[in-house]
């Protein structure tokens, strides 16, 4: 099985995409990088899930430090995008770059993410900054939309099966939806 480093965002997207490559003959390692996830109780509470089921499932992770300073510095200028704007373009780019540098010091030629799970992120611009890091780097991004084939659906019941916490957000304080 060739390796792959996926990054994860949080556990129940994480969960699908695991099975998929996993299906698709690679070995993936989890990467969890995501210094956009405010607050750091939230923060916490998606590691230790994510944690606990690559625990589970016996599946190599990686867990990278919170420097929520990065993020903010990074789409400084850029804080009331709206979702799927210019902001999380640059926090997609932040965590993609971060990854495949991971899988480049680890000598894994692949990478790719969770964040195409999700209905609300749109592919179309993981793709095209995956491929800029892809680019930059020489670690191959994967294609993959894991949201076709019912993924995202498919996702969730493998959570609720596994009774994993689901957040109400995506990540970052801007993305609080302020009716909540």
């Amino acid at each position: 099985m060739k390796k792959i480093i996926l990054h994860a965002c949080c556990a129940p997207c994480a969960s699908y995409p695991i099975k998929k490559l996993i299906s698709d003959g690679y070995k993936p390692v989890v990467f969890f990088y995501n210094p956009n996830i405010y607050p750091f109780k939230e923060y916490e509470i998606r590691k230790n899930e994510l944690i606990s089921y690559c625990k589970k499932n016996n599946i190599d992770f990686y867990i990278d430090e919170y420097y929520i300073k990065e993020f903010y510095d990074f789409i400084k200028g850029f804080e009331n995008e709206p979702e799927k704007g210019k902001r999380c373009k640059l926090c997609f780019n932040l965590r993609l770059k971060k990854t495949a540098e991971f899988a480049l010091k680890n000598n894994i030629s692949y990478f790719t993410t969770t964040l195409s799970v999700s209905p609300h992120k749109d592919f179309k611009t993981i793709l095209e900054q995956g491929k800029i890091i892809e680019n930059q780097t020489g670690v191959q991004f994967l294609e993959y939309n894991f949201k076709k084939q019912d993924g995202f659906k498919i996702s969730r019941q493998i959570a609720k099966e596994n009774n994993m916490y689901f957040q109400q957000y995506c990540g970052c304080e801007f993305s609080i939806r302020k009716d909540n």
